[in-house]
């Protein structure tokens, strides 16, 4: 076997939370001795620090980036299944801010607590574009597997939609229920709102279609689609007779 498609999803308690990122490997005539390929199917966006819109994957395990000792790919001990826990425990992480080189000096401090919760933010936005694009252009072979997570998943994306909606952190999803993970002010930005707002309409469309159970969501809609109906029409006319 020479190639090989993964799919990873989102760990709870971060912006990528119940979300499916794909990966094509490839496996030269070289490896072990040289690491596998990795190409991220990005859909264009770019979600993370390591991960490109070309669909680089910069890791020290793969040799993409630079690092050292047990970083560095290592023929005797390295492992395919060592580059996926990289993936999803140091790449998709709660602060991918901080993956950026340079940043992570300014961890735990105001100026950089305040960046990392703006970028998580565009990064959630970006994860549901993600997942629309999987929706949309499912890998071949993975038909069914996106269309089953998405049925199952959906309903608890919507939640954490709607929880950052009322002013939650984002990654703050923890299993089926809503926490704050950090101290302090956790509104989110109007901008996140507004474009979240509008994701959310072409979740709720997708995931339907899907078969998630979207019951409580498509109920609220059909509730306020009927109170601007109402709204819009203004009071009923006056047809007192005045003598």
């Amino acid at each position: 076997m020479d190639l090989l498609r993964v799919v990873i999803m989102g760990p709870a308690g971060t912006p990528y939370h119940d979300g499916l990122f794909f990966f094509d490997i490839y496996f030269p005539p070289q490896y072990p001795n040289i690491p596998p390929l990795v190409n991220y199917r990005s859909g264009g966006l770019r979600l993370n620090p390591n991960l490109y819109a070309c669909g680089k994957v910069c890791l020290s395990l793969l040799n993409t980036w630079a690092g050292s000792g047990c970083e560095k790919w290592n023929p005797s001990n390295s492992t395919m299944l060592q580059v996926l826990v990289s993936i999803q425990a140091l790449v998709l992480n709660a602060k991918p801010y901080f993956n950026e080189p340079g940043y992570a000096n300014s961890a735990n401090t105001p100026g950089g607590e305040k960046r990392s919760l703006t970028y998580n933010e565009d990064t959630f936005l970006l994860s549901c574009r993600t997942m629309l694009y999987s929706l949309r252009n499912p890998p071949k072979h993975f038909e069914d597997f996106v269309a089953g997570h998405f049925r199952k998943h959906g309903r608890n994306v919507l939640v954490a939609c709607k929880a950052y909606l009322d002013g939650a952190q984002v990654g703050c999803l923890a299993g089926n229920g809503v926490q704050d993970v950090d101290e302090g002010d956790k509104s989110c930005s109007l901008k996140f709102k507004t474009s979240l707002k509008r994701l959310f309409e072409e979740l709720l469309m997708e995931f339907t279609v899907k078969g998630a159970d979207c019951s409580k969501f498509l109920s609220e809609k059909a509730k306020q689609s009927a109170a601007s109906a109402t709204t819009s029409r203004g009071p009923p006319a006056d047809t007192t007779l005045r003598l």
